[in-house]
């Protein structure tokens, strides 16, 4: 078996995982949790990331009108990744999809594009910035619109053993302008235990549109305890949410596995 044929078939294994066997391992109400620290595939080289996300109490009731339901939903994507620069990475969500949610059982949403502008090897850096965008065509029961996109600034410091990274992201469904973006911040703590541990705290918030802010009882915040783990041929992140807030869902799981493709 060649090089080309191991990885197709690894590929094609965690895909299936992630699309039939994630409800027997607990996995949100999203795609994607996770916080950008201005890492990227090395240049030429191709990743795949599966983010799988179980939401186990939350939300009765969907954000507008033939939403998914993200009670007892689990939700999640495979993100293929490409270095084409030491400071540039195209990235496509595809598929994203819901295992299960209330009313609907399995469904596949659209695809998102993704284009990350980055300081190259943040890693070796201690002040880390970049830039994501995400352009998104979806389904109508996973957005209200059909097309949206999402700008997240990156901000971080490595100080060794400790990094902090700040992602102020805002959200956009083309309507309204400017004041009609909604502000989604996302915050990671990290303490690096050694090469291959680091432990986390993290924080996902929805404040609402710029022009005024939802009230704190319906706003979004979740704090997260999150653990990663590097080993030679995979990258592991764990994570248990906890909404702190009405608005919030009450308890999330997930799991984001990454593996380079060559």
């Amino acid at each position: 078996m060649n090089f080309f044929q191991r990885n197709f078939y690894f590929v094609l294994g965690w895909i299936a995982f992630a699309l039939f066997a994630a409800p027997a391992v607990t996995f949100a109400q999203t795609d994607e949790i996770q916080v950008y620290d201005a890492a990227i595939a090395d240049k030429g080289k191709f990743n795949i990331m599966i983010h799988s996300n179980f939401i186990a109490i939350g939300q009765k009731t969907p954000a507008f009108p033939g939403g998914i339901i993200p009670d007892r939903s689990v939700n999640g994507t495979a993100e293929w990744a490409w270095g084409v620069t030491d400071w540039f990475e195209q990235g496509l969500y595809l598929p994203v999809y819901t295992i299960y949610s209330k009313g609907r059982g399995g469904s596949i949403n659209g695809f998102k594009l993704r284009e990350l502008f980055v300081r190259p090897h943040a890693d070796d850096h201690m002040l880390v910035y970049g830039v994501n965008f995400e352009f998104s065509v979806n389904y109508s029961y996973w957005e209200s619109r059909r097309i949206t996109s999402e700008v997240r600034p990156i901000i971080g410091v490595h100080l060794k053993p400790v990094d902090f990274i700040f992602n102020p992201i805002v959200d956009t469904d083309y309507v309204g302008g400017f004041k009609n973006l909604e502000f989604v911040p996302a915050t990671r703590l990290a303490y690096n235990l050694n090469d291959k541990w680091a432990v986390a705290l993290e924080e996902y918030a929805d404040f609402g549109p710029l022009r005024a802010f939802l009230p704190q009882r319906e706003q979004f915040h979740e704090l997260w305890a999150v653990t990663n783990h590097h080993t030679k041929y995979l990258d592991i992140e764990t994570g248990v949410g906890v909404g702190v807030s009405h608005g919030a869902d009450k308890l999330t799981f997930k799991l984001m596995m990454s593996h380079d493709l060559n």
